[in-house]
């Protein structure tokens, strides 16, 4: 490929496709016809040597060269964005997609507000929810796989703060809450005191959004020599909430999720008989998206959501 040559437009349409990973949708971002973006990646393909995208009956899948290169474009472009117009977004004017993971306890309370919000200011921004299914965000992040992280990331936040100024990963915290047991009413646990030997001999359900078969509750028993009997695992936190109302489990979900499960009535809530401390949530976001006028509006818009005043 000779670079010298290189339309620069080709990347901008490439990046758009990634981003989307539809040609139609790409198209409508940039505000150009969907033909006039096919013969963009084509031009860019006979660049490069080889296609970037195959078709699919779903939209276009990156092959892993798209996926090598996308990182580096994307970085590309958001710094020459910053060097030509350090200050310029509007969101009244211009169609940015924004892809935020966050589990479902975390997304009932932001997203609602995040949307009222955007529709206040009459924002042609698309928000696009991605589940969160890794208690670790940072490959996530640096792959450019989606643009902010919103979470508890307890691992995380210990690895960047100790990286120090020398961190690839910004964060910033939004609230505290803290882990609870619930059970439902009528519960034989519920009328009584919560012992750690009650606790221990009840049946369990995890809300575990990564899959794992233990979760923080585990290695806090695992550190006071005791354990818990998990009989159903699950990957949604309002999963969770609906099977405890209907059975005998016990379950631990965020207190300030309750409200938002529609069925806080039939619960009854128990603190844990052990410290699992504060669940901070916090987000998280690649540096070279840190002073990216788009994305500095999405982390205020966040914040703001979280009852955070910047």
């Amino acid at each position: 490929m000779n670079f010298r040559t290189l339309d620069l437009n080709l990347l901008r349409v490439f990046d758009a496709v990634m981003s989307e990973r539809s040609l139609t949708r790409a198209a409508q971002v940039l505000a150009i016809t969907q033909p006039a973006a096919s013969q963009a990646l084509k031009r860019l393909h006979g660049a490069l040597g080889e296609p970037l995208f195959i078709r699919n009956a779903f939209g276009m899948t990156p092959t892993p060269k798209a996926e090598a290169l996308w990182p580096q474009v994307r970085n590309a472009l958001a710094e020459l964005q910053l060097a030509l117009a350090p200050d310029s977004f509007d969101p009244q004017t211009q169609a940015v997609s924004f892809r935020l993971a966050m589990t479902d306890a975390t997304a009932v309370l932001l997203a609602p507000a995040l949307v009222a919000e955007s529709e206040r200011e009459r924002a042609l921004c698309k928000l696009r929810f991605h589940p969160l299914t890794t208690s670790d965000p940072r490959r996530l992040l640096q792959q450019g796989e989606v643009d902010l992280a919103v979470g508890h990331f307890p691992d995380t936040v210990t690895a960047l703060r100790a990286a120090g100024r020398d961190a690839t990963l910004r964060h910033a915290q939004l609230y505290d809450t803290r882990y609870v047991c619930v059970m439902r009413q009528g519960h034989p646990l519920a009328g009584q005191p919560l012992t750690l030997d009650g606790y221990c001999a009840a049946h369990h359900l995890l809300a575990s959004s990564t899959g794992r078969a233990q979760g923080y509750v585990d290695q806090a028993l695992t550190a006071l020599g005791r354990q818990r009997h998990v009989v159903m695992s699950v990957n949604q936190y309002y999963t969770a909430g609906l099977v405890v109302t209907q059975s005998d489990l016990l379950t631990v979900l965020p207190r300030a999720f309750l409200p938002a499960t529609g069925h806080a009535s039939a619960l009854v809530v128990r603190e844990l008989p052990f410290d699992l401390g504060a669940m901070q949530v916090c987000m998280v976001w690649h540096m070279r998206r840190d002073a990216e006028p788009a994305h500095r509006w999405l982390r205020l818009r966040v914040q703001r959501a979280a009852g955070v005043q910047p």
